[in-house]
């Protein structure tokens, strides 16, 4: 998602959901915010692997989930493991978030850990409000301003170094951390009427160097993809050294991120 064409992300979906319990256990506490009666049409945008929109796909006996991704490796993975024949009532598309074509289908929009992704979110809440049947709910989590402030210095630090330098002249930021006053704002603008949007810290607990290696090998691509593939291994553990000097491991050996999360919850009016 955010990614031009010739730029498209490619995810390794197996080793993503093998390295996300993170973004997983978030996921599941904003599901539990829905407030499902059992029949409704919900959208999960970002779906990634798959394994929040089958959660919620067993919370909907009379209903149904669309999961949409930009990325047609975590779409395979994601129909492959989940397929029809076991959760009759979930589906995957490929799908950029800032081109929903959907008009009164969903109840509910849910997105975990995705629209970050993208700086201009303009265009997804214009496709999200006119997807939406009148009375629906949108339920968005995603990294907010503010997020990760020690990890974003250690990287200024490496791209700055000669070995990497070279490789990202041309880098453009295709991701934004929002503010809630900025989101409110965005909201209103289409039509939605925001009911809960703010800021949560939260402090990410990681399992040691490989934890934080694998953070950055799953999640950081559109930095690591700028460089050749045989050097991608330096570059990260360049990264989690870096990292951590600056926040090392407490008694527990977990290396702790300070992520803020930007919370929205919003409803189109009846």
């Amino acid at each position: 998602m955010g990614q031009r064409a010739e730029e498209r992300l490619v995810w390794d979906a197996e080793d993503y959901s093998r390295s996300s319990p993170m973004q997983k256990r978030s996921g599941r506490e904003l599901i539990s915010k829905l407030g499902l009666r059992g029949d409704e049409r919900v959208l999960d945008i970002g779906c990634g692997d798959g394994m929040l929109a089958s959660e919620i796909a067993e919370l909907l006996p009379r209903g149904s989930v669309l999961g949409i991704d930009r990325s047609e490796e975590m779409i395979l993975f994601a129909s492959t493991t989940y397929p029809r024949e076991r959760f009759p009532n979930l589906a995957f598309e490929v799908m950029d978030a800032s081109d929903l074509a959907f008009n009164g289908e969903f109840d509910v929009v849910y997105s975990n850990a995705a629209l970050h992704w993208v700086a201009d979110h303009a265009p997804i809440l214009q496709g999200i409000e006119r997807g939406l049947k009148p009375g629906g709910g949108v339920f968005l989590q995603m990294v907010g301003s503010g997020s990760y402030l020690e990890i974003v210095n250690v990287l200024a630090d490496v791209l700055g170094r000669a070995a990497w330098r070279g490789y990202f002249g041309d880098f453009r930021y295709s991701f934004g951390f929002h503010s809630p006053h900025d989101y409110e704002a965005w909201l209103k603008e289409v039509g939605l009427t925001p009911k809960r949007v703010e800021l949560l810290p939260r402090d990410m607990a990681i399992e040691g160097s490989e934890g934080v290696a694998a953070w950055i090998r799953t999640t950081w691509l559109p930095f690591t993809q700028k460089i050749p593939e045989g050097m991608r291994e330096r570059f990260i553990h360049e990264l989690v050294d870096g990292y951590m000097e600056l926040c090392p491991p407490d008694e527990e050996g977990l290396v702790h991120a300070q992520s803020i999360r930007l919370v929205v919850e919003a409803g189109k009016p009846d």
